[in-house]
């Protein structure tokens, strides 16, 4: 994902409009063949259909990780004091307290300090306010704590005085009190820096909460690396559950990570280097993400990026830089410490815990290797003057190491050979609705003898996309249609973006919405609900018979339930026009019979500009029904406009024989 996303591996294909708003024309007839033969099917690959993560909207930061705190290391007005505390504001004014920034953290790699010295006194002829003097921090746009969940503080402290401080947990204003514990400066070390680590329960409910520190007692305190975070997160790994759960419900089989652009940056120092990103959250320096503009403290980092992977039961796929940013790259003479910067990268993700890298990983509490089995080398950078220099350098030293690596190159081989060795090639696809659709055919002539593609980013953008419209995820079903059909050569595909702060919206559509409290699915997240069965399943030829079928795709596959090993017939069928149709499907060749009473029908329908919201986070999502008729010969109706799928159950003979 990018601002150059439109330019990448991009196939314009000028054709009349198959997937538009129109009024409804008349009915048309059509059958749809499936031969379920045994030996007729192919299988697909196992990790077909994934998910992409880039930092971007405030995804990650105050986003799917669950720190409520922005700018907790006080290093986002940068490296030279006195600096911009932002989000961080004062209470109190200056006649009872002054507020800086020094360098006189304890941690060499963010030297940031926050120093309130305050003025007032709980006696004397300068009383503190009620409610003392201090800084609060609303998080990013607002933090949710909830009436009887559990947050951990932790914090740096530094003082010679003898004070009382606050610490709280409050409504927007600070006029209600949700949480609050307290840090007596005696129980702390003496002119030295300590960390201190508390647990509150909040007594009370606001979405829209804030942090605060406060103190009624005259003195001078350092604070720094300030930290609150919900206990109750995905797996006890500091995702949010709720964004996380979302994800989980995909089923995706890859995640691929950090981005995107951001891996890039606009400039390499302002890339995302994943050696800053590991040990413990207080040490990471973090860095500005210049292509998207705005802060990140890291706690999403390079190991947490693997276990999520891990806890979502996806394989990891590492976007790796090569040397190259938007505006400046190094030439492949002297990229031999990038290369050497990924190899260790590796060792820290899969090497056993007695090695060097593979040891740090260990301490962060994962003592068995990750399984990361992808890596792709830079983002969208094919074009660059030193990227396939530089790719031949990582791709060389990978496979020395890794020969089980399936390394991704950033150029196009859908249209013709690659001029250098892959495991996979790349392949983005940003457009309108109409291209989308009729891009389910790109890869049908795509020669079966090269690297296989790894369609990482497509999206419908523009104005038939809005913010998530129908239209958007149903031109993104035709095309995820075309591409099982052709998974004999697209090896996995992934949707663009994942994540989008309702507060920061850099880029749309994006499939999950969410702010400090709330989240929900755009068509297109419930869109791909529709796939999550394909990797690995067997996919059956089907041919569609009708006057036209330019607006209709369909695929069929078998997959199997792995909750009770049940196995399915799943047709698929998109119709992004404006008949409807009266299709008779037949199935040939089944070994086990059909049986209704666990068939189902599901449907994705509504107007193409509909878009889901936090009012109405169910605008457009699939409605589910039963199929009496399920049979090898059956005939169903498909609205117009409108994604269908009939999971047909296939019952064991005995198991049928029973049920009738």
């Amino acid at each position: 994902m990018g601002l150059r996303g439109t330019l990448c591996a991009l196939v314009l294909v000028s054709i009349s409009c198959w997937c538009s708003a129109s009024g409804i024309k008349a009915n048309q007839t059509a059958t749809l063949l499936v031969d379920a033969s045994p030996g007729m099917g192919r299988m697909m690959p196992q990790n077909m259909f994934g998910v992409f993560f880039e930092e971007i909207n405030h995804a990650g930061a105050g986003g799917l990780w669950a720190e409520l705190i922005s700018n907790r290391g006080f290093e986002d007005g940068g490296p030279n004091t006195p600096s911009n505390i932002y989000p961080w504001s004062i209470i109190g004014n200056e006649t009872n307290i002054i507020v800086s920034t020094d360098r006189t953290s304890c941690f060499s790699r963010n030297k940031v300090a926050l120093r309130m010295e305050v003025l007032c006194d709980n006696n004397g002829s300068n009383i503190c306010p009620a409610g003392g003097v201090g800084v609060y921090n609303p998080g990013f746009w607002g933090m949710n704590i909830q009436q009887g969940k559990a947050y951990k503080i932790a914090l740096h402290v530094r003082t010679s005085e003898s004070m009382t401080l606050y610490l709280s947990l409050t409504s927007s204003d600070g006029s209600l009190n949700l949480a609050t514990a307290t840090i007596e400066s005696d129980t702390l070390e003496k002119t030295d820096w300590t960390k201190v680590e508390l647990q509150v329960e909040s007594s009370g409910t606001n979405v829209n909460a804030r942090f605060q520190l406060t103190t009624t007692t005259k003195g001078v305190i350092w604070l720094d690396q300030v930290s609150v975070m919900p206990l109750d997160t995905y797996k006890g790994h500091g995702f949010r559950m709720e964004l996380a759960s979302m994800l989980a419900d995909l089923k995706p089989r890859f995640l691929r990570f950090p981005g995107g652009s951001y891996v890039e940056g606009e400039w390499l120092m302002n890339a995302f280097r994943w050696r800053e990103t590991i040990g413990p959250w207080e040490e990471r320096p973090g860095h500005f993400n210049d292509v998207w503009k705005y802060w990140t403290d890291d706690g999403l980092g390079f190991y947490e990026f693997l276990q999520l992977a891990e806890d979502i039961g996806a394989l990891p796929l590492w976007v790796v830089n090569t040397g190259i940013s938007h505006n400046d790259q190094v030439n492949p003479s002297s990229i031999s410490a990038f290369v050497k910067d990924t190899l260790d990268a590796i060792e820290f993700a899969r090497g056993d815990s007695g090695s060097k890298w593979g040891s740090i990983r260990a301490s962060m509490g994962h003592p068995e290797p990750f399984q990361l089995y992808y890596v792709a080398l830079g983002n969208q950078d094919c074009s660059k003057r030193n990227y396939k220099g530089n790719y031949l350098k990582f791709y060389s030293a990978i496979k020395d190491a890794y020969p089980d690596i399936q390394v991704i190159s950033n150029c196009d081989g859908s249209s013709g050979p690659l001029d250098h060795p892959a495991d996979l090639f790349d392949f983005h696809v940003y457009t309108s609705a109409n291209n989308m659709f009729s891009m389910a055919h790109q890869f049908d002539r795509t020669s079966r003898s090269g690297p296989k593609a790894f369609v990482s980013e497509y999206a419908v953008t523009g104005k038939d996309a809005g913010k998530g419209s129908f239209l958007a995820a149903l031109a993104q079903a035709g095309f995820l249609i075309g591409l099982e059909r052709n998974s004999d050569i697209v090896e996995m595909a992934s949707n663009a973006p994942l994540f989008v702060n309702d507060n920061d919206r850099r880029w749309s559509p994006d499939a999950i919405v969410f702010n400090s409290w709330q989240q929900y699915g755009t068509p297109s997240y419930w869109m791909q609900h529709f796939f999550k069965e394909s990797s690995g399943s067997t996919i059956h030829p089907s041919v569609l018979q009708a006057s036209s079928t330019k607006s209709l795709m369909a695929s069929a596959i078998t997959w199997q339930k792995s909750e009770d090993g049940n196995k399915y017939l799943k047709i698929k069928i998109v119709n992004c026009g404006s008949d409807l149709v009266n299709l008779k499907i037949s199935v040939t060749g089944l070994e086990n019979d059909v049986c209704s009473c666990v068939s189902k029908k599901t449907v994705l329908s509504g107007g193409l500009t509909d878009e889901n919201s936090f009012r109405e986070p169910k605008k457009v999502f699939p409605v589910s029904s039963k199929l009496p008729n399920a049979g090898s010969n059956m005939d169903v109706v498909i609205t117009p406009y409108s994604l269908n799928a009939f999971d047909l159950f296939l019952a064991p003979p005995a198991s049928y024989s029973s049920s009738m």
